[in-house]
Formats: C-alpha cells, sequence, structure tokens
C-alpha cells in the first residue's frame, strides 16, 4: 500500500507549491478535489476538458514529483431536491468523469447524496428511523424515485467515459452511510459503486470498520486514513447523533481525530491487515480534520503513525508455498 493525502489541506497552496510540500511529507499520492463541496483551487475540470496542454501540465506536475494521483474527488449531492443545487453538483461530477477519463485515473470519490423525503421538499432529509410509517415510505421514495434512478444513469455515463470506479464515502446525514446502504445501491446499480472506505464516520455509528471491510470485500476502491474519537461522558448523556458545531469540541459527543488520536496502533494494525485480506493493495489517503490540531502537525503525526503499521507490499512465498 502506498500513502497519500487529500489536497483539502493544501488547497490555501498553488498547485505546484501544494505538490512540492505534498513531496516534501514523503507521500506517494494526491487526491485531487474538482468540486461539489470541494473548491475548485487545483483542478478545474471544465478547464482542463477544453485544453489539452493544460491536461498534459497537470499530469507533468504530478509526474516530475514521482507523485501519483489516487483520486479525483467531487464529494456533491446530485440528488439535492433544489435542482439548482443538484445540476451543479452533477455538471461537477460529469465533468470530473470525463476528466479521468482523458487523463487515466481510475477513480472517482463522491457521496451519494441525500435527497428530500418527497417531490415538494426543498432540504435534504436523512431519515434515521423506521416510524411513523411516513418515513418509512419517505426512505422508499428517496431509492426508487431518486438514488438507483439517477445513479444508474452516472454509472452508465461513467461507464461511456472508461471509469469503471465510483468510490461513494459512506458518510452520516448521506443516504449511504454504512456498508448495508452501499451493498444495496451497487446491486440495483452496477459494480461500478463502491466505497471510499473511511473509518473515521463507522467509528462513532457504532460500527466496527474491521467487520464492515470483511463485508465489503472487493467493494473498497479508496481509503481514506481519518480517526475519530467518541467522549463517553457527553455521549452517555446526549447520544451521538450531535449537531452542535465542530468547533464546540468540549462540547460535542465525539470528534474527527488525526489518525492515532482516536484509536491506537492495534486497532489500526488490525485495520491494515483486514484491508490485505479484501486484497485492497493501493492508497490510504490521509484526510485531515482535526480541529484540535493544525493542518500540518496533524498530518505529520499522522504520517509517522501510519509507517509504523503501514502494509507495504503482499506477503512474499513461504515455505510451504
Amino acid at each position: 500500500m502506498k500513502l497519500g493525502v487529500f489536497n483539502t489541506v493544501v488547497l490555501d497552496k498553488p498547485l505546484e507549491e501544494a505538490l512540492d510540500i505534498v513531496k516534501g511529507w514523503g507521500l506517494d499520492a494526491i487526491e485531487l478535489g474538482c468540486g461539489g463541496f470541494i473548491p475548485k483551487n487545483h483542478v478545474n475540470p471544465g478547464e482542463l476538458l477544453k485544453d489539452e496542454k493544460k491536461r498534459k501540465s497537470l499530469l507533468d506536475a504530478v509526474e516530475a514529483r514521482g507523485l501519483m494521483i489516487s483520486a479525483l474527488s467531487c464529494h456533491g449531492n446530485i440528488v439535492h431536491p433544489q435542482k439548482s443545487i443538484a445540476d451543479q453538483h452533477r455538471s461537477d461530477f460529469r465533468e470530473t468523469v470525463e476528466l479521468a477519463g482523458k487523463i487515466g485515473v481510475e477513480r472517482i470519490c463522491m457521496f451519494a447524496g441525500c435527497p428530500g423525503g418527497s417531490e415538494k421538499d426543498v432540504t435534504p432529509n436523512w431519515i434515521t428511523c423506521p416510524w411513523p410509517d411516513y418515513f418509512s415510505e419517505a426512505v422508499k421514495w428517496q431509492w426508487e424515485e431518486r438514488l438507483i434512478p439517477v445513479w444508474k444513469e452516472e454509472a452508465a455515463f461513467a461507464r461511456k467515459h472508461g471509469v469503471k470506479m465510483i468510490a461513494l464515502e459512506m458518510h452520516p446525514g448521506d443516504a449511504v452511510y454504512h456498508p448495508g446502504k452501499l451493498l444495496k445501491l451497487r446491486e440495483a446499480v452496477g459494480k461500478e459503486i463502491g466505497c471510499n472506505f473511511d473509518p473515521s464516520h463507522l467509528f462513532w455509528q457504532g460500527i466496527d470498520p474491521i467487520a464492515a471491510i470483511r463485508a465489503l470485500k472487493d467493494c473498497i476502491f479508496h481509503v481514506h486514513a481519518k480517526d475519530s474519537r467518541v467522549e463517553p461522558l457527553v455521549a452517555q448523556v446526549h447520544g451521538v447523533l450531535d449537531t452542535k458545531p465542530y468547533i464546540e469540541e468540549a462540547e460535542r459527543s465525539w470528534l474527527f481525530r488525526t489518525v492515532g488520536y482516536g484509536h491506537d496502533a492495534e486497532f489500526w494494525t488490525d485495520f491494515m491487515s483486514a484491508l490485505r485480506l479484501a486484497d485492497y493493495d493501493f492508497v490510504l489517503s490521509i484526510e485531515h480534520e482535526d480541529s484540535l490540531m493544525s493542518g500540518e502537525e496533524g498530518l505529520m503525526k499522522a504520517i509517522a503513525f501510519l509507517r509504523n503499521v503501514l502494509i507495504e507490499k503482499p506477503r512474499g512465498a513461504m515455505w510451504w508455498d
């Protein structure tokens, strides 16, 4: 496996300076944000699609530093109930897919999205319980009328442009937020649908990431290295469905943390082994969202920690083979 980083931590720098920083950190790969909720500071797919020289310049800048692009990311909500938002995010996604096809990037990281609860809604509706019955009816409508039809169209579009891996991040607040939902969408839409596996969103839901990896197996297309920690004294009183701002750290039930500050080395060694058992041998893309540390400090600590637990190569032949 290789270590990389999601470029959100260096978005304030020009692209080539950001790539120099990533290379200086000793990393192997970079994940590039291309729209949706992510600013297009480094990569604007619409512009690059019109200019072959700019596409070549991007690839040359990455390759000159001995780096690779692990994925193009376009985390958005293509099923948002407000058409203007859905259309913009869908356009960003399609341009990202087209760009990936032209520059030879195999993976697009994305959210499945969250629709409204009915045709009349104007805000997304994340439903977390089946009763009263109108909740179950709304979930059925979301999947049958929005998620499955839209993603069937987008998977076909991706196939047309040579992109075979749409890596959806299982994120609470999104319709696909745990392995069962991911597998449901994959079964309905096709094998282009897989996951960008980020354990930080699973911990506080009470999901064991190791069990989740075993359930998903070859559906894991990309991995984010990010941690989170549940604060027992808060969660035992208020539960883990926490809408307080991330900056109110002392009051929240859980926080995103730098790798190693939510769970110890024993967990992360098991995590690496589970990925290898699932035949994942690609990139761990570090994502920094720890509000208790600066981006640089969080990255340095994550890199040092992961170097000690990373399984860099598949096993060699054993004496009994």
